[in-house]
């Protein structure tokens, strides 16, 4: 049975559906896009709450008799109505379930594009090569899911950073930020002996102009000559672009891009979520909680993930989640890790609402 606040909670919604149904119908809010979007996306995350309510609301109907059919003098009429009485329960009951995990709250970011910035960090040589490995598992993923992968720097140095374009690719990503640890032995390694090395990846919700405000007057631009390989036009023009964001310190820079101004509308979009993951750190620590998007110093002890080659292996350390399937992963085969990562997710938000 639905409990009373519940119950309440689920009858303002079906109300709300209708309100949205009948804005949707007016021709003041077809000609307002903005408003027609927003309406049309509140629609779709309530609508399928309100048809497991509905569903619900007939099965507690269908119970009561069988209720009455299980009571019955007729042996073999109670029977059927037991049978049938267990059954709707069990239904009832997987319905409240799907009810309550519709209902936790939906991240903003969750359709989002995505920047991302991966470095080497322990480990030398071999956490830079770590770090290209993870950039390529990354790139394998995201063609596996239609999206576009667009290249902020090249990598030429220990760092990468790149966007990744598609329809919710935050709300897959969103746990990969942390320390990433391999365990192998390195093309370099004559004796055989296994290295252990790290490389770490933040990873960071587009933000468009409008989400977060920066002063101009808070900006150090510096221009500098491209360093791409090839090309007569390469090292010519200062088409490179590094930015400073003179209160915080973050640094972003951006040189793929054929002009300075397609380099910069780059670089800003770069500042924007490393700004914005800034500030969110900030008010994680004054409320004692752990910064999602933590990356760390990046040194061994503080891995989030393992990638053992010896043992074709990858674990999860946050989930206590293992699969022995590193080769496959490594080649872009991420859903199993991804759907263990956002399960335990809905699960410790449930479990914090009720």
């Amino acid at each position: 049975m639905l409990e009373i606040n519940l119950k309440n909670r689920l009858i303002a919604m079906e109300a709300r559906l209708q309100t949205i149904d009948g804005e949707l119908l007016k021709e003041s809010v077809l000609k307002d896009t903005r408003l027609f979007r927003d309406l049309s996306k509140e629609r779709s995350q309530v609508e399928p709450v309100v048809e497991a309510f509905l569903s619900i609301l007939k099965i507690e109907k269908d119970i009561q008799e069988a209720q009455l059919m299980k009571e019955d003098s007729d042996p073999e009429l109670a029977l059927l109505g037991k049978t049938e009485w267990e059954r709707l329960l069990q239904e009832e009951t997987t319905l409240l379930e799907k009810i309550k995990f519709l209902l936790i709250p939906k991240d903003p970011n969750d359709e989002k594009n995505i920047v991302v910035e991966i470095r080497g960090a322990a480990g030398g040589e071999e956490a830079y090569i770590f770090a290209n490995d993870i950039f390529r598992m990354y790139t394998k993923y995201a063609e596996a899911n239609g999206w576009k992968v667009q290249m902020i720097s090249e990598g030429t140095t220990s760092t990468i950073q790149f966007m990744i374009k598609g329809e919710g690719a935050y709300s897959k990503l969103k746990f990969e930020s942390g320390a990433h640890r391999v365990q192998r032995v390195p093309a370099t390694e004559g004796s055989g002996r296994i290295h252990t090395s790290t490389a770490t990846v933040l990873v960071m919700p587009e933000v468009e102009e409008v989400d977060i405000t920066i002063n101009t007057n808070d900006l150090q631009v510096d221009t500098y000559r491209s360093s791409g390989a090839g090309g007569q036009n390469v090292n010519k023009t200062e088409s490179a672009i590094r930015i400073t964001h003179i209160p915080t310190g973050l640094v972003v820079s951006c040189q793929i891009e054929k002009s300075q101004i397609q380099n910069r509308e780059t670089a800003m979009k770069m500042l924007r979520a490393k700004l914005l993951a800034f500030k969110q750190a900030e008010i994680d620590e004054k409320v004692g909680n752990e910064r999602k998007l933590k990356v760390g110093t990046g040194e061994r002890s503080e891995k989030i993930r393992t990638y053992n080659y010896p043992q074709n292996r990858v674990t999860d350390h946050r989930i206590g989640f293992t699969i022995q399937q590193l080769d496959r992963v490594m080649e872009g085969q991420l859903d199993n890790i991804i759907e263990a990562l956002v399960h335990f997710d809905q699960e410790s938000k449930l479990l914090g609402n009720s």
